[in-house]
């Protein structure tokens, strides 16, 4: 299914007419016209029982990772975490192609709470923050105390394994939007993301760590999510359609299943693609959350195919490092 979702905000359409756009999504659309984004984006709560849905082929123990904790309004600073493993020799290969394009990959063992990460900056979510809608939805009713309904079943279900955009677009506004996003992201441990501005999700701005610290939140136990919240996300992850199964998962080791998301959108104006992907992997018999973030590539493909390979050199490295139990 197609990614791509058109809107008012981002193609430059008109606002249908008898909308009156509120005081926020004004200011949100200064911004977004200051910030030059352009382009379309690509395209009962928790449920008792969704533990048993996860068979063990599926889903694996919880891995133990913990978000790190919040520390305020999304920025671009946020320090490195200690003792991370640098990837820019390992990506050398893959980034030396990038041209006028920006990557960046963040991956992390929660085993031995490891860290690898390269290039820092903001980059749009595109489809990648299903995830994080999902979860702020789950949140949302795990403080109610209430199951999901029947029909936000149904929602984050083609929202999550077919990438549904309309579905999104429903729960998005189920959630309230932005602002109920970045309050579920402090408590997930997120840092550096925001909510994209009304109605334009996928102009979420998010960096590859706190896609990581987001993967976490998702698969460790340590987690404001319970059990049955992280295990029904865990589920759809892993059953996303056979045609989005790309990205980070081609780092798996053979005949390991995946839990992943991918987010690819087309910009208007240049027709460039970006590309992301994010998962939790088996590699060389360990658990690692994944990220990457690619902006600027002249095709999909193209895009597609550096997101893998910056996918597979990652965790080559940083299993290489942990085999050679390098500490720093």
């Amino acid at each position: 299914m197609s990614d791509s979702h058109p809107n008012d905000i981002e193609t430059g359409r008109a606002i249908p007419a008898g909308h009156r756009p509120t005081r926020t999504e004004v200011r949100r659309l200064r911004r977004v016209k200051r910030r030059r984004v352009t382009g379309a984006v690509a395209a009962g709560a928790v449920l008792a029982g969704a533990a048993a849905l996860c068979t063990a082929r599926w889903l694996s123990p919880s891995d133990g990772g913990t978000p790190t904790a919040p520390t305020g309004q999304a920025t671009a600073s946020a320090p490195t975490p200690p003792g991370s493993v640098d990837l820019a020799s390992a990506l050398a290969p893959v980034t030396s192609h990038l041209g006028t394009g920006t990557m960046s990959v963040a991956l992390l063992d929660p085993q031995s709470n490891r860290w690898a990460e390269y290039g820092r900056g903001i980059f749009d979510t595109a489809s990648i923050v299903k995830v994080d809608i999902l979860s702020t939805l789950l949140l949302q009713a795990q403080d109610a105390g209430r199951d999901l309904t029947a029909r936000e079943r149904s929602l984050t279900t083609a929202m999550i394994e077919n990438s549904d955009n309309d579905a999104t677009s429903a729960l998005w506004s189920a959630i309230g939007r932005a602002s109920a996003l970045d309050k579920a992201n402090t408590r997930l441990g997120l840092r550096e993301t925001t909510g994209g501005e009304g109605t334009v999700w996928g102009l979420t701005q998010t960096t590859a760590l706190d896609q990581v610290r987001l993967l976490a939140a998702v698969f460790g136990d340590r987690s404001p999510l319970g059990s049955a919240a992280r295990a029904y996300i865990q589920h759809l992850m892993y059953h996303v359609a056979p045609d989005q199964d790309w990205g980070v998962s081609v780092a798996a080791d053979p005949g390991r299943p995946t839990a992943l998301k991918n987010g690819w959108l087309q910009r208007s104006q240049s027709s460039k693609w970006d590309i992301n992907s994010i998962g939790r992997i088996v590699k060389d018999g360990r658990v690692f959350y994944l990220a990457v973030l690619l902006n600027g590539s002249s095709t999909q493909e193209i895009g597609i195919s550096l997101v893998e390979r910056a996918a597979r050199s990652a965790a080559e490295a940083l299993a290489r490092t942990l085999a050679a139990g390098v500490t720093s």
